[in-house]
């Protein structure tokens, strides 16, 4: 696969933003942000973006900076846009995906065009990396709201110790949600995935298998 580096109309300015490019027409496309801080090129983001591309699916990354949840779902949305009306590009379906914040951003963005009369079923389902849902010793305030009117495919892939995403709340809040979902636990890691004793390297390879494999089911869902 290659990289082709595009700046992205966002307002007044332009987002930057990478596209990994697979070698045959891609059918479908992800579109994976960073979290609260850092930008697109975060490993983890890179490692997934490389993967993908390699196994056929077109993966475009941005950076938006800022802390304020609208603003990054606005910006999250600019990039849905522009991928839709890419010229260069014509998919039958993305995934929108994030880390953390972005993560919470790219539900937003879901629920928001979801409630929209012209929701065309562009977007095929989302990819949570750890999920924030609550701050850290704060389990009583729950970052909820978005995935429970959710409708498409979701997949978390959490760390069970992740010190912003207490193991037993997740689940409670996946029964409540009326969406396919399904978590996958990466055994110890924390919120960085980090895991005592394994190599980054090794947790990514872990990530990226889970997140591919669960994209492949759900693109054949669709087309059965």
């Amino acid at each position: 696969h290659f990289q082709v580096k595009v700046k992205i109309p966002f307002g007044n300015k332009y987002l930057d933003a990478i596209f990994s490019v697979p070698e045959k027409k891609p059918i479908y496309g992800m579109i994976l942000t960073h979290g609260a801080g850092g930008d697109m090129n975060f490993p983890h983001l890179v490692s997934l973006a490389a993967y993908l591309a390699s196994h056929g699916v077109l993966c475009l990354r941005f950076t938006c900076k800022g802390l304020n949840i609208a603003y990054r779902t606005k910006a999250f949305k600019a990039v849905v846009e522009y991928l839709k009306l890419s010229d260069d590009y014509k998919l039958s379906g993305v995934f929108l995906a994030g880390r953390s914040m972005g993560s919470r951003a790219a539900a937003s963005v879901i629920r928001q065009l979801s409630q929209d009369d012209d929701d065309d079923g562009f977007i095929q389902g989302l990819v949570c990396l750890s999920y924030p849902l609550h701050r850290p010793k704060l389990q009583s305030k729950l970052r909820d709201e978005d995935l429970l009117l959710i409708s498409c495919p979701v997949l978390f892939v959490s760390g069970s110790a992740d010190e912003m995403c207490e193991k037993q709340l997740l689940e409670g809040v996946v029964t409540k949600m009326k969406a396919p979902k399904k978590i996958h636990w990466i055994d110890k890691a924390n919120h960085g995935m980090a895991v005592k004793g394994r190599t980054t390297n090794d947790v990514m390879e872990e990530i990226n298998a889970q997140v591919f494999s669960w994209l492949r089911e759900n693109v054949q869902l669709q087309h059965k």
